[in-house]
């Protein structure tokens, strides 16, 4: 073993027996081991269109965490308790190839939990009403499969995959569907195909509080064990506030420090987001 290596051995070492003392000796510097000051952001990439098989699609990458998400439709009858709606069914899978965390089975609790905040999220902002996939009230309704994958993960997950989904569904066109009620069945007219009629778009900015004090943007894989508490701050593409959630406990000063933090980034990057 040459000496040169032995630092970077020594280091990877130190990494993974004491996790948190190597990240205070990083921000004790100023700098998170990936180099990012704790107020910096990963690059984000989106680009839309890529699966030819589904009717929308979208492909993040947020630094290393990389996320494709496709948007399949299908008709159905609407529910008993609300016949002029159709719907809306987001998830996100997190399988075995994107990190050594994971284990190939049945889906991990924390795939669950995230499409939990996902689908929570969207609904509450109204993104897409669902009274505008319903084809004919009581008989037939569009059901929009909104299946998001983890490709790479490097944390904030959640941040990426909310981009994907709103991203996909910006993308996504549906064939003109007319309802016979003699015959009783849906026709869809393929050569006509209709975008969907969004009522906004959304963003999330995520953070991290570390010991207590450090507040870390845009956190990674690395990052998030040793994390006290996990904000997210959701915004429209007018940069106003939709929604905060939080795991752990945070005082107001914190979370005030989040959103002006989440403004400042929209108002920097979040308009060329949906930009295609």
């Amino acid at each position: 073993m040459t000496s040169s290596t032995t630092p970077d051995l020594n280091a990877q070492i130190f990494q993974r027996l004491h996790p948190k003392s190597y990240l205070e000796r990083f921000l004790a510097n100023k700098f998170r081991p990936d180099g990012r000051e704790a107020a910096d952001w990963r690059d984000l990439i989106v680009h839309v269109g890529s699966i030819s098989t589904a009717d929308g699609s979208a492909l993040v990458r947020l630094g290393e965490t990389t996320i494709v998400c496709g948007v399949k439709a299908e008709i159905a009858e609407p529910d008993l308790e609300h016949p002029t709606e159709g719907f809306l069914v987001p998830n996100i899978d997190l399988p075995a190839l994107c990190a050594p965390r994971f284990k190939p089975g049945p889906p991990p609790e924390e795939a669950q939990v995230l499409s939990d905040r996902l689908a929570s999220a969207i609904t509450a902002a109204d993104v897409l009403p669902l009274s505008t996939l319903c084809i004919h009230p009581e008989r037939a309704a569009w059901v929009l499969y909104v299946d998001a994958t983890c490709i790479n993960y490097d944390g904030n997950t959640f941040d990426a995959t909310l981009i994907a989904m709103v991203a996909a569904l910006k993308n996504t066109t549906l064939p003109k569907a007319t309802y016979n009620e003699e015959t009783g069945r849906t026709t869809c007219t393929r050569r006509i195909r209709e975008p969907l009629s969004l009522n906004r778009l959304m963003v999330s900015y995520s953070f991290g509080v570390f010991d207590g004090t450090t507040v870390l943007a845009d956190p990674t894989a690395f990052e998030e064990p040793l994390l006290d508490t996990s904000i997210s701050i959701v915004l429209d593409e007018h940069g106003a506030l939709l929604s905060t959630s939080q795991l752990g406990i945070a005082d107001k000063d914190t979370m005030f420090t989040c959103v002006a933090a989440a403004k400042e980034r929209y108002e920097a990057r979040g308009c060329e987001i949906y930009s295609f």
